[in-house]
Parts: C-alpha cells; sequence; structure tokens
C-alpha cells in the first residue's frame, strides 16, 4: 500500500492573539475582554407629549359622527396639488434629473434613485425568525440551540474571527464544521445576522463553501447586516454561483461602493432581464479602471450569457499573474480554465473550490479533491464515488490516498501476512472513523509499533491503562523529530485518561513534555469542558489546532484538546484526533 498521508496547507495565521493559540497561548482573549464594559450614560427624559385638544361638549358625552356631503356636479372637494416638475423635488422629497438623463439610467438605477428599492423579497407571512440560525439541528447530530447564547459576546466573536480556517487535523476540521453549521442561538450581545456572518466567514476560510453558501441562505435578504452581505458574496464567489447574491443585491442595493460588488450587481442586472444595462455598467467599471481588466473581461462574458444581449468577450491572460477566488469562480463559471502556470501557482483554496465544482472535469476536480480530503472537506465517500468515475473513464489517471482507501483497507482480512503495512492500514481506516474495523488489527499489532499507538487511543470503551514500558517501547521505534509522536501518544493518553498519573509524569520527563502547564486558553477550555459547554469547546479546540502540519502543534495543546472534548460527549472525535496526530505527526 501507498505510503504517507496528505498533509494540510496554507499559512499559520499570527496576526491576532486568538490566531494560533499554541504560538501565543498567553494572549487569548481579545483587547478589553478583562475590562467591565463602561456604564452607559442616563437617557435623556423624552419631552412630554402635547395635550390633546379638548373634546367639544356635546349631549352624551359623545361626538358626533358628520359625514361630508358630496360636491355639487361641477366642482371638486379640494384644490388639487400640482404635479411636480421634473428639475422640482416630488411628493417623496427627491430631486429628479431632466428627461434625457432619466432616459439613460438602467432600472437599477432608477429604482435607487427613486427610492423603491424593496426591504423584503418574500411576504411577512413566510419571513424567518432570527432565532437559531443554522442547518443542524440538534436532533439532526447539530449542536444544543443554547450553548453560546448565554456566553460573551466578545468572546465568541474572537473565537470566530481570529480562526483563519487552516487546521492541522483533519478531525478537527470535521468537528469545527460541524459546529458552525448548528443551528444555534447568538449570544445576547450579537446581532444574529452578524453571528450568521462570522460563522460564514470561518466556514469560508475552511474550504466549505457550500456550507457557508447554506448558511447565509438561512437568512432573509432583507435582514442582512453589511457583514452578512460580505459574507453571502464570498460564500457565492466560492462556489461560482454568481446569481445567487442576486436577492440580496436588489434588496442591498447601493449600501456598498466598492468594484466587485458594483460588478456583482451588474452580472444580476444582466440575469434579471437587462443585459444591456447590465454590460453597460461593466463597460463604465471598465472605463474607469474599477477592477483589473481580465476581472471585468470575465465579468463581461459571464454576464454576456444572459438573455438577448450576448456578447463575445475575448479573454487574455497576458500579465495575469495570480489567481484569485473571484477570477478562478468567473472562469469555471463561462466554462473556461485557466492556464496551467497559474494553476501550478495557485493558492490553496483554489484546490478547495475546484473539489466541489460541478462544472469541472473529472480530472480538475480530482486534483483538487486530493487537497480537500486531507482537510476533511471531502469524506471517504465522497472520494470513492469521485475515483469511481475516474476510473470509469480510462483517458483519466490519478494516486490513491489513504482517505480514498478507507473502505478498501476495512475490508482487508487482518492476517500476519500483512503486519508490515499494518500502521498505514490502520492509519486509512480511521481516517474515516472506522474504528471497529481497525481495532481488527489490535492482535496483529506490536506493542510499542505505530500501529498499537493508534489503536490504544483510537479504541471505544477501553478501560485498561496503558503500561509504561509499552511507552518505552513505542519512544524506542519513534523516529519522528524530537520524538514529537512520542509526545503526542503521551498527550492523547493523558486526555483519554488512559495511563495513570505517575507513568504519566515520569513518561513525560523523559520527553520533557509538561501538560500541567496553564495559559489563558487551557483555562478557558478546560472551563468550558467543566460546565458542559461542548459548542464553545469545540470553537476553542479549532483555535488551538490552527497551523499547516502537526509540527505547529504541542503536546499541550492536544492534550487540553482531547480532553475538552472527551468529557463534553466528543469522545469520537478526542479519538480519532488524538489518533491521526500519532500517525501524521
Amino acid at each position: 500500500m501507498r505510503k504517507g498521508v496528505l498533509l494540510l496547507g496554507g499559512a499559520l495565521a499570527l496576526t491576532s492573539v486568538w490566531a494560533v493559540a499554541q504560538d501565543s497561548p498567553e494572549s487569548l482573549l481579545p483587547p478589553g475582554f478583562d475590562r467591565p464594559a463602561p456604564k452607559a450614560s442616563p437617557a435623556r427624559a423624552p419631552a412630554p407629549a402635547a395635550a390633546p385638544a379638548p373634546a367639544r361638549s356635546v349631549p352624551g358625552g359623545q361626538a358626533p359622527v358628520v359625514q361630508r356631503a358630496p360636491a355639487a356636479p361641477g366642482t371638486v372637494d379640494a384644490p388639487v396639488a400640482s404635479l411636480p416638475s421634473v428639475a422640482t423635488p416630488n411628493a417623496t422629497g427627491i430631486k429628479l434629473p431632466p428627461i434625457d438623463v432619466l432616459a439613460k439610467l438602467t432600472s437599477e438605477e432608477l429604482t435607487d434613485l427613486l427610492g423603491l428599492r424593496p426591504k423584503f423579497d418574500i411576504p411577512a407571512a413566510a419571513r424567518r425568525s432570527m432565532k437559531q440560525i443554522g442547518l443542524l439541528a440538534e436532533s439532526e447530530g447539530g449542536l444544543p440551540a443554547g450553548s453560546l447564547a448565554g456566553q460573551n459576546a466578545s468572546l465568541v466573536r474572537a473565537a470566530l474571527a481570529g480562526n483563519k480556517g487552516m487546521m492541522v487535523s483533519r478531525w478537527g476540521h470535521i468537528l469545527l464544521r460541524r459546529a458552525l453549521a448548528s443551528r444555534l442561538d447568538a449570544p445576547a450581545a450579537l446581532n444574529p445576522a452578524d453571528f450568521a456572518a462570522l460563522r460564514a466567514a470561518l466556514l469560508i476560510r475552511m474550504g466549505e463553501g457550500e456550507a457557508a453558501r447554506a448558511l447565509v441562505q438561512d437568512v432573509d435578504s432583507g435582514n442582512y447586516t453589511l457583514n452578512l452581505t460580505q459574507a453571502a458574496l464570498d460564500a457565492y464567489v466560492f462556489t461560482a454561483d454568481f446569481t445567487g447574491i442576486c436577492p440580496a443585491a436588489t434588496i442591498q442595493g447601493g449600501v456598498r461602493k466598492d468594484a466587485q460588488w458594483q460588478a456583482a450587481r451588474a452580472i444580476c442586472t444582466a440575469f434579471q432581464g437587462d443585459g444591456n444595462g447590465g454590460l453597460a455598467q461593466l463597460d463604465q467599471q471598465m472605463g474607469a479602471n474599477a477592477m483589473p481588466k481580465i476581472d471585468l473581461l470575465l465579468a463581461q462574458k459571464y454576464a454576456g450569457a444572459a438573455g438577448k444581449a450576448r456578447r463575445a468577450v475575448k479573454i487574455e491572460w497576458d500579465g495575469v499573474n495570480e489567481l484569485t477566488p473571484w477570477r478562478y469562480a468567473l472562469t469555471i463559471g463561462v466554462g473556461l480554465e485557466p492556464p496551467p502556470g497559474l494553476m501550478k501557482n495557485a493558492p490553496l483554496q483554489i484546490d478547495y473550490m475546484a473539489a466541489t465544482a460541478p462544472m469541472l472535469g473529472l480530472g480538475a476536480r480530482a486534483a483538487g479533491a486530493e487537497q480537500a480530503a486531507g482537510a476533511g472537506i471531502l469524506s471517504s465517500a465522497a472520494m470513492v464515488d469521485l475515483y469511481s468515475q475516474i476510473y470509469a473513464n480510462e483517458d483519466i489517471e490519478g494516486d490513491s490516498r489513504q482517505v480514498l482507501t478507507a473502505y478498501a483497507a476495512a475490508r482487508m482480512p487482518a492476517e500476519s501476512g500483512f503486519s508490515a503495512d499494518a500502521a498505514d492500514i490502520v492509519a486509512s481506516m480511521l481516517t474515516a472513523g472506522l474504528d471497529l474495523n481497525a481495532m481488527r488489527w489490535a492482535a496483529l499489532a506490536d506493542k510499542g509499533s505505530q500501529a498499537w499507538g493508534m489503536l490504544v487511543l483510537a479504541a471505544p470503551n477501553r478501560s485498561a491503562m496503558v503500561e509504561a514500558s509499552s511507552l518505552d517501547a513505542f519512544y524506542d521505534n519513534d523516529d519522528s523529530d524530537d520524538a514529537r509522536k512520542s509526545a503526542f501518544l503521551l498527550a492523547g493518553l493523558v486526555g483519554l485518561e488512559r495511563i495513570s498519573p505517575q507513568d504519566a509524569g515520569e513518561f513525560g520527563k523523559k520527553l520533557g513534555v509538561d501538560l500541567t502547564r496553564e495559559t489563558r486558553w487551557t483555562k478557558m477550555i478546560s472551563g468550558s469542558a467543566s460546565v458542559g459547554n461542548s459548542a464553545l469547546v469545540a470553537l476553542l479546540a479549532g483555535l488551538g489546532m490552527q497551523g499547516e502540519s502537526w509540527a505547529k502543534m504541542t503536546p499541550l495543546h492536544l492534550y487540553h484538546i482531547v480532553s475538552a472534548l472527551h468529557r463534553t460527549g466528543f469522545d469520537a472525535e478526542a479519538r480519532m484526533i488524538a489518533a491521526e496526530a500519532v500517525a501524521r505527526g
């Protein structure tokens, strides 16, 4: 079996005190979090309401109801207000331009000018509540809805905004995605729409465009804030679904003036029936050099496919040195592919976009799928579906990976003839969470081997303590840098309570690992676990798992992550993350 596993790519975030818990564990709280909020100044008392005019005294204490007599023929009841001239303000106070200028306005511009833009695009009876926004209810595998409702809004905001989305653990990625997609109440002091925006933005940074798009679609466009509008636009760009933003663009209108938003609105104008108007807006942007030429050319080609205003646009890549999500999404959206040189140097997010893009060919999707599967975006079942189609096509070639082979490994007989490959076989099964299948190899795994190390961590309901002699044997066989696998094994066993405190202390001294050290982050994740707050534990665990490879993980953080998950109902995830650390560390 081919050895090796995928490592996560991307840059390790360093710019926020929340960005990398393991690199700066002493500064995890957002600025001012420890300081009490300033007291609100007393509100000025409202002015007393004017006293109503005294009613005219009438017999019986009731005012008479007098119906107005109809006017005589040829007369009017009241003077008719003169119609406003084109150059004067109309009844709404809007000063209209001359007729020749009005004739040149697009429907979008005219709507904005007259103030006719609707606040909602659905009837009142069909509008959705802003409570418990998300995709997964607790009964469907989501987290408890009220998990974050009573939490400090600054803490939750910092935990979401400070996570750059790249995590060393595939299972950590899966856990965080589940938490972000859960149907949750917003913290009391955080706007529900902004709470959804923070979650969607993190999902996009994680490469989870489809989940982010579904999340923003759970909020009515009329309730969008600027933050949610941006997150929605990014989600639709990620999924190459540019018309998806059109309901929000119709409702929000000109709240934003940036070039990307205006280009998206122009595309929507074209697809809403005004092709000439949409292309005219893009032409204006081209003349003003509002965006790089390639971006506007691609937008023109996309908009030109709508209605009768078809336009042939030649895409020229000369002078283009980078591939952005906007650029890539428009390219594949119009049925083209970027030059190979740009794809070779493209950021990892482009691979994630390609992995789930239905308009791409199987070969292009497979290239991105390898990275996406390693990160946790694609499951083993999804990889099997993709490669089943690829292997049915003799013209497409590609290599297998451990995520792809998980179910095949589960069908292999546990025989001594395969014992030399036991570590790879076990690691492959555990990428898909097939722990019971993996345990069939326990009898063949030599104590102290890597396969043994993964199995003592992954075993469900293990009660026996690991012996010190087995740990010493594992250490002797450990060829990782600075015995990192041994340190991860110790951290996982302590977190899962599968080693005695005495043996843990002695082995820790041998490795030079201190799992008793405390930081603000360790106190917060341990405290959240103590009160059973699984959602906050998941968010804090995501912070502690940031990085481009397992070399960025510390045993201290792994211990607290595994321990907190183990104590808050995430025992399966805790076991898989601990075993993954030994496999990939």
